[in-house]
């Protein structure tokens, strides 16, 4: 059992945690969106009421080497998405909310049968809006043996109200940077407030686990890993990106570079000249981004495209 769940078992606070996760529910600010809706009467931008839906969950070999190892990531797809990406590459789970419910003692049972199957870590992907059903499947799953570490993998919107309740649970915390310019976080995502809200996230996700830690295996035990999407025309922002990293963040931070960027979902048809997001990124594009990267100061960077 984790220590953070000694502690909490100890001082009787597991279940004040639990409590809290629930009440959030009637009136959520989870993420960035702060819609205050009661989700157990209907569902907010999220698209999700008070339920978990999974769209897929199994080891995968895809994310950050420091995560995959050579046994893969344990990762669980979540449906729903406080974001609304108009070139989201997953837009059938986010957009549409495919996937099947699950009770919270089944979600835990996912997390222990990973850990069953070899999995490095449990990899939540698009937590944020389920964050308060994740705090009791988490409690199970950790009473019941689960012991590897837990990533947080986030697009970065996220709340007070989830990172509270996720404080000392996680690992791990992986979000994304997406935007530095708000306009453009409008108008690609439709979210308000993108770079206010997910720099307040990442200081206090930095707070709670700071730096990457990496064994002598190779893999992550627990940090911050940033990730940083390339977009045409280097609409994203890298350049303030990088410096708000390593200037109020830290410059050892762990940050993952990303060129896979290509067009999906709705972007060909939202792409305007100041947003040309109809097209993949340029090797010159992401090569500008690793540079702006280095002479920010950051030199931790996994800059496999």
């Amino acid at each position: 059992m984790w220590p953070i769940f000694r502690k909490l078992l100890a001082d009787g606070h597991l279940e004040n945690r639990v409590a809290a996760a629930k009440a959030a529910l009637h009136d959520c600010v989870l993420c960035g969106n702060h819609c205050h809706i009661d989700r157990t009467v209907r569902a907010g931008p999220c698209g999700i009421k008070d339920a978990v839906h999974i769209a897929s969950y199994g080891p995968h070999f895809g994310e950050e080497d420091v995560l995959r190892g050579w046994q893969g990531s344990g990762t669980i797809f979540f449906a729903g998405c406080n974001l609304h990406c108009v070139y989201c590459q997953n837009y059938d789970i986010s957009q549409w909310v495919t996937g099947r419910p699950v009770a919270i003692a089944d979600l835990a049972k996912i997390m222990l049968d990973l850990q069953d199957r070899g999995c490095h870590n449990i990899n939540l992907v698009s937590p944020t809006h389920i964050a308060a059903h994740i705090v009791p499947a988490l409690a199970a799953a950790v009473t019941n043996g689960l012991k590897i570490p837990l990533v947080y993998n986030t697009g970065g919107y996220d709340g007070p109200q989830a990172l509270a309740l996720m404080d000392g649970l996680v690992d791990i915390y992986m979000p994304d940077m997406k935007y530095a310019d708000p306009a453009i976080a409008e108008a690609l995502s439709a979210i308000r407030d993108y770079p206010h809200v997910n720099r307040t996230a990442v200081k206090e996700m930095h707070r709670q686990v700071e730096d990457l830690v990496i064994d002598d295996r190779g893999l992550a035990r627990r940090g911050l890993l940033v990730r940083h999407l390339v977009l045409p025309g280097s609409i994203a922002g890298t350049a303030e990106t990088m410096r708000f990293l390593a200037e109020e963040i830290s410059p050892h931070t762990y940050v993952n570079i990303m060129g896979q960027y290509r067009p999906a979902y709705r972007a060909r048809t939202c792409a305007t000249r100041t947003a040309p997001i109809d097209r993949p990124v340029t090797s010159a594009e992401v090569a500008e981004a690793i540079q702006l990267a280095k002479s920010a100061g950051i030199h931790r960077r996994d800059d496999r495209n």
